[in-house]
């Protein structure tokens, strides 16, 4: 079992930046690939960035690329997302996800459907 906590949410205006963390319980953080999901009023949950389990193969979606960074530290159990140039289209609820796949190949997960655990989200929110 994994408990996810997110923090570092909140308001800033376009073009600032946020860092938000993840830290899960437990001893074995560095067994689960990490992803961080966003959604936004009346839209699906996506992906923002995702990073295997060693932190050494990240992905991110096209919409973030070059303004977000996705970090993990296995001895803090902390997953990071950096966020520079904001846009008020970033704006959503952000989520931490925990997926055991790739426990002995160290990939990213991209499909929410195998990531067994889920942070409670914070937001953020991009002012114009």
């Amino acid at each position: 079992q994994v408990q996810l906590v997110e923090s570092g949410g909140g308001l800033v205006q376009a073009g600032g930046s946020l860092r938000l963390a993840c830290t899960a319980s437990g001893r074995t953080f560095n067994n689960y690939a990490m992803g961080w999901f966003r959604q936004a009023p009346g839209k699906e949950r996506e992906l923002a960035a995702a990073i295997s389990r060693t932190g050494g193969r990240t992905y991110y979606a096209d919409s973030v690329k070059g303004r977000f960074t996705v970090s993990k530290d296995n001895a803090k159990n902390t997953v990071y997302l950096q966020m520079n140039s904001l846009k008020p289209e970033d704006t959503a609820v952000y989520y931490c996800a925990a997926s055991p796949i790739g426990l002995f190949s160290d990939v990213v997960v991209l499909n929410q459907g195998q990531y067994n655990y889920w942070g409670q989200g914070t937001q953020v929110t991009v002012s114009s």
